[in-house]
């Protein structure tokens, strides 16, 4: 029985960002490159790349012997323990991906996992950066623009276990972007104004009563449509569902002549049994499953609300939609307070628990923009100056 070694990695120029994988296929016994192969997929996360990385080099070895033992390489901590079977498979990214590269070679035991550190796996590294790079001029990699026969170390990895590169390349990116990104899709962020619950401080998701916007709430909307018209830089209007953030929305639209578009996705978390509730009635009442919400971004408040970790999947889901649909552009997006925190802080690559730590008032703005490499810089937070 042939043996081959397959070693692949993926990387994401932001994590999510610009993404790209690299697979190669290698006799096991002469050490002879067999295959290769690499993509640029586009915006992604670094764990996606990676696993579609694996899928891609499992199906090389196929196409080369669908008999042969195959022995993965991987310095991907996460592929290697979820695919040998020793953690969980949660992310609901992760679960197809996992189940294509079980399906490649179904038979058991033929595919075994080994993690290596990321030194030993620089030939699937270069391939991964490579496409990367294709993606950034337009194209697809092949094996014609490979440049194997050049110094694998000078292979600039954007992988996010790379914090040193990844570091150097956000702080630039933050200053100032290349010219030759070109403008960045940039997201002003303005949450809804003032509902009748808002000065009370009570949870008011998307799971409540959804609450209109009170006179107070009204006059901060044309307060911050005046504000944005005298800016005139807004290009289009993206609105969560919710009544408050559409009559938000709707105000600005008004005077600067826009539509409006509604996206699900920026819908405000639902608060579950809180809704309605104070801080201080839920501490009341539901004391431990409030702690347990404080604690982690996994919990979820009582009676099926929406936990942390679920809205940041959300958002980030909604984020690149965003940029890909609007790229180059300046674009309203008449949200909520999570949505906003979550969007200023999956930018900054703050940790979960910098969301207690951010005041965002009714009808703030705030900004984030997105470059092609994908880096993000947060521009602006909090921003009320148009309501005094």
């Amino acid at each position: 029985m042939r043996e081959f070694i397959v070693e692949a990695d993926g990387g994401s120029r932001g994590n999510p960002g610009p993404a790209g994988y690299g697979s190669v296929v290698i006799d096991a016994v002469t050490g002879e490159t067999l295959a290769e192969a690499a993509e640029y997929i586009g915006i992604a996360t670094n764990n996606v790349a990676e696993y579609r990385g694996l899928v891609a080099g499992l199906r090389a070895a196929r196409e080369l012997d669908p008999t042969a033992r195959i022995r993965v390489r991987m310095d991907s901590k996460l592929v290697v323990e979820q695919m040998s079977g020793r953690w969980k498979i949660k992310h609901p990214d992760m679960k197809p991906l996992a189940a294509e590269a079980a399906r490649v070679f179904p038979a058991a035991g033929q595919v075994t996992y080994e993690w290596i550190p990321r030194e030993k796996n620089k030939h699937a590294d270069r391939l991964a950066n490579e496409a990367m790079d294709a993606g950034k001029r337009g194209e697809q990699w092949s094996p014609s623009t490979s440049t194997a026969d050049l110094d694998t170390d000078r292979s600039a990895s954007a992988s996010a276990v790379d914090a040193d590169s990844a570091a150097a390349t956000k702080v630039a990116a933050g200053w100032s972007a290349p010219a030759d990104l070109g403008p960045p899709a940039t997201f002003v962020l303005l949450r809804h104004g003032e509902t009748p619950l808002t000065p009370q401080k009570r949870f008011s998701g998307s799971g409540g009563t959804d609450p209109s916007l009170s006179d107070v709430g009204r006059d901060q909307a044309e307060r911050v449509a005046a504000s944005l018209a005298r800016r005139g830089t807004i290009e289009a209007i993206v609105a969560s569902p919710l009544a408050r953030t559409r009559q938000t929305a709707e105000a600005v639209a008004t005077r600067l002549g826009l539509d409006v578009t509604v996206d699900d996705g920026l819908r405000e978390t639902d608060f579950g049994a809180w809704e309605g509730l104070t801080f201080g009635e839920v501490r009341e009442r539901y004391p431990d499953d409030l702690n347990a919400w404080l604690a982690s971004p996994k919990a979820e408040p009582t009676g099926g609300g929406e936990s942390f970790a679920t809205t940041a999947r959300r958002m980030a889901v909604t984020r690149d939609k965003l940029i890909a649909a609007h790229a180059g552009r300046t674009v309203l997006l008449v949200t909520h307070v999570t949505p906003i925190k979550t969007l200023v802080r999956l930018a900054l690559g703050a940790p979960p628990e910098s969301m207690f730590r951010m005041e965002l008032s009714a009808a703030s703005l705030s900004a984030v923009a997105y470059y092609a490499d994908g880096n993000a810089s947060v521009r602006l937070f909090n921003d009320t100056s148009h309501l005094r």
